[in-house]
């Protein structure tokens, strides 16, 4: 063996992302690739991820913002209410907090978004954004190799976050005119066998919602499978499921306060489910990621919900009117009846769509 090694000597040299390993045989040299370092660091189910595609967000290169009317993330088109401001304004002249972690049980607010819900507070849990609970039911409910079946089209960032816990993903699409097919899903489900599925309600981007008879019946069909039902789009239908928690283990309701209370900017979600899963939760949730603004801006937005129901209603209004004045082109598109503050509008020519787009 030690004669080997006279003759044979090996080296390893790192040349940008690639580890490469050289042999010496006999004055011959044979140089092998070992490694790609990124690859080999990476959790094996990001490895070749396909990333949840964000449109550029280019608001933030112009000065005057009020200048812009931005619709492309379906954010509020107005500030939150003015309440917000000035419990903002109040916290900052304190100034005795900034060295603190935030209160990580905030009592209050709870205490206000049991208000809101009509749930008792047990029911109820706030996360810093309804991106960040997905993320922690992922890490509660879904494991490696479990099939997750989500309603499509659909938010796609719920995929990669599954994704990247090593589940399988599947989709149930729609038909071709984008119509919900209650019989075609629950045959998917039935073939394909999940053990969670995803459903946003109102759905995100047609705009359709289901029906809380409907959803209450695939939780009595499908008890040993988990339901999240994504209401980010909630206050724009009034229709939700939330009181469904209450009776089945199997549902998970998320929402958000960044479409109709205008706090995009502030990161707020909460979780709504029976009191065994929001224990469930609790025990893997960080509850310092939600800052003392964030609290506070949710608080006062909650606290004043007529502003909220203002713009909705402002919202609706202007709903109807777009579908009601582009179905006099219906010669040229299809526009769909929508519960959100969106509307889809499927264009008979790719090249009028383009036209229009670039417009």
């Amino acid at each position: 063996m030690n004669f080997l090694k006279k003759y044979i000597k090996s080296n390893i040299k790192i040349n940008g992302l690639k580890v490469y390993k050289t042999y010496n045989i006999f004055g011959l040299k044979f140089k092998f690739c070992i490694i790609k370092t990124n690859k080999y660091h990476i959790n094996k189910y990001l490895r070749n991820i396909v990333p949840y595609n964000v449109v550029p967000h280019k608001i933030w290169e112009v000065e005057d913002k009020n200048s812009i009317l931005k619709l492309d993330w379906n954010e509020s088109t107005l500030q939150p209410s003015p309440k917000v401001k000035e419990a903002l304004h109040n916290l900052v002249e304190k100034s005795d907090f900034f060295n603190l972690y935030p209160k990580t049980c905030n009592q209050e607010l709870l205490k206000v978004l049991s208000d809101y819900t009509n749930l008792e507070q047990k029911y109820v849990q706030y996360f810093a954004s309804s991106d960040a609970i997905h993320e922690y039911i992922a890490k509660m409910y879904i494991g490696e190799s479990d099939k997750v079946l989500m309603l499509a089209p659909s938010y796609d960032n719920f995929r990669l976050t599954v994704q990247a816990n090593g589940a399988d993903i599947y989709f149930s699409n729609v038909d071709d005119n984008f119509k919900f097919n209650a019989e075609k899903f629950e045959k998917d489900i039935n073939n394909i066998k999940p053990s969670f599925i995803y459903i946003v309600n109102p759905n995100n981007p047609i705009g359709y919602q289901l029906d809380k008879k409907y959803i209450e019946s695939l939780l009595l069909k499908h008890p040993n499978k988990m339901f999240l039902v994504d209401e980010a789009y909630y206050e724009f239908s009034g229709n939700t499921v939330a009181e469904l928690v209450k009776k089945y283990q199997n549902i998970l309701v998320t929402r958000t306060l960044s479409k109709a209370f205008g706090l995009a900017n502030f990161r707020f979600g909460y979780l709504i489910s029976s009191e065994e899963n929001i224990k469930s939760i609790n025990t893997i949730r960080n509850p310092k990621n939600i800052s003392t603004f964030t609290q506070v801006a949710a608080m006062a937005a909650l606290s004043d919900t007529e502003y909220m129901t203002n713009y909705v209603s402002k919202v609706k209004e202007g709903r109807e009117y777009f579908i009601q004045n582009l179905e006099k082109y219906s010669d040229f598109l299809q526009c769909y009846n929508s519960c959100s503050n969106f509307v889809l509008v499927k264009f008979k020519d790719f090249a009028l769509k383009s036209k229009v787009f670039n417009y």
